[in-house]
């Protein structure tokens, strides 16, 4: 058993929002929740705020099944967290990047845009973990290890569920098999979202690849070529 997990952001914005957070909450002690960008948007929804156009209906939705709890809940998560391990030392975790839950940064990105990325991060961390882009990776970045361990409700390129492991010995991605048929009927029986049939065919049974997705997330890390020229 693992001695700390850590949620690396958007934890709520899909069609089973209130159980996810409540079996999160069930892991106490054991769970550090980063805030992600998905996560403000729930917030600001719950709270009657605008979000911008083109706002996954999920999101709008997941908003609606919120208690106030919930809202709270998120609207007091940190980001960027640093937590020292045993074993690893201090590892900074956030979503987007250390200074923007927002930004984009990918397996592929130039290393001078890391370098602006990190500017900010302290010398003695020497492991940063996001998220965000949904696809696993593990890079080192001038002597330092970035990793995105993926998602595990919307993995884009993972044939299962995936996670990493930090431990003395280094940087471990995981991925835990899933059954995807069952996994779906599990979902759309227990939401009510309205297209929750077709959330899990995007998703869960027909998820995007990791190149599908470095297409669409490329324009949004700095580079001034499209991924698929040199």
């Amino acid at each position: 058993m693992t001695d700390l997990v850590v949620v690396t952001g958007d934890l709520a914005a899909g069609p089973q929002p209130t159980q996810v957070l409540d079996r999160l909450l069930e892991l106490g002690d054991r769970v550090v929740l980063v805030r992600g960008n998905a996560d403000r948007d729930l917030v600001t929804a719950a709270r009657g705020g605008q979000l911008p156009e083109g706002t996954p209906a999920v999101d709008l939705w997941a908003a609606g099944r919120l208690t106030d709890a919930h809202v709270d809940l998120l609207d007091g998560l940190r980001h960027p967290v640093t937590v020292a391990l045993e074993g690893v030392g201090d590892v900074l975790f956030c979503h987007g990047t250390p200074r923007d839950d927002d930004e984009v940064v990918l397996v592929d990105t130039r290393p001078a845009q890391w370098a602006r990325v990190l500017a900010e991060v302290p010398d003695t961390v020497r492991v940063v973990c996001c998220g965000h882009t949904h696809m696993p990776f593990a890079r080192l970045v001038d002597r330092r290890w970035v990793v995105n361990s993926g998602s595990i409700g919307m993995p884009y390129g993972s044939s299962g569920a995936p996670w990493t492991l930090l431990d003395a010995y280094g940087v471990h991605l995981r991925t835990t098999a899933i059954d995807p048929d069952r996994v779906a009927r599990s979902v759309v029986e227990q939401s009510e979202f309205p297209d929750v049939a077709q959330w899990v065919e995007d998703y869960v049974l027909s998820a995007p690849s990791d190149l599908d997705a470095l297409r669409a997330f490329a324009h949004r890390d700095g580079r001034v070529e499209t991924w698929d020229r040199p």
